[in-house]
């Protein structure tokens, strides 16, 4: 199993919206980066688990989890001109962006914020805290996902 941190605009798909549908598929549509294209096409998989990560907002941070329940497939919104993703370039023979389908998990009681994220000393290798990523997807080490998991826990102890 392979862990991942996807970012999104929580206006676009947040948390929430996993929340309030758990039994059901959302699928993660848009990404229009070749190097996160590559990770979802050629690593992501079936049963991986995935922080969501809320961007380009007010409170910035992970906010929870979510697994993989479908590995990569033509991303639809590529073909569909009234999409803010379509892709022009793309048809049925050239598809050349993907999409993978994400199931609720669990919602952190409290968002993990960047800011306490930069301050973990175990966490400086995590590509999200480096000055210039901005990848909407991104590997996340086992030691780094476990570290994560705790910190996300021991929020609220006082």
């Amino acid at each position: 199993m392979n862990y991942w941190l996807f970012k999104t605009e929580p206006e676009e798909c947040s948390i929430d919206d996993f929340a309030k549908a758990p039994d059901k598929a959302i699928i993660w549509e848009g990404v229009r980066n070749y190097q996160a294209r590559n990770f979802l096409r050629d690593q992501v998989k079936t049963g991986d688990l995935v922080f969501i990560y809320h961007s380009s907002c007010k409170d910035i941070g992970i906010a929870g989890l979510a697994k993989v329940v479908q590995s990569s497939y033509p991303d639809p919104s590529q073909f569909n001109s009234l999409s803010p993703y379509f892709d022009a370039k793309s048809s049925g023979t050239k598809a050349p962006w993907v999409a993978v389908d994400l199931q609720f998990v669990e919602k952190f009681p409290q968002l993990l914020s960047l800011d306490k994220l930069k301050q973990s000393t175990k966490l400086e290798q995590l590509a999200l805290v480096k000055k210039g990523n901005r990848l909407s997807v991104m590997p996340v080490s086992s030691a780094e996902w476990q570290h994560i998991l705790t910190m996300s826990k021991n929020q609220g102890a006082a």
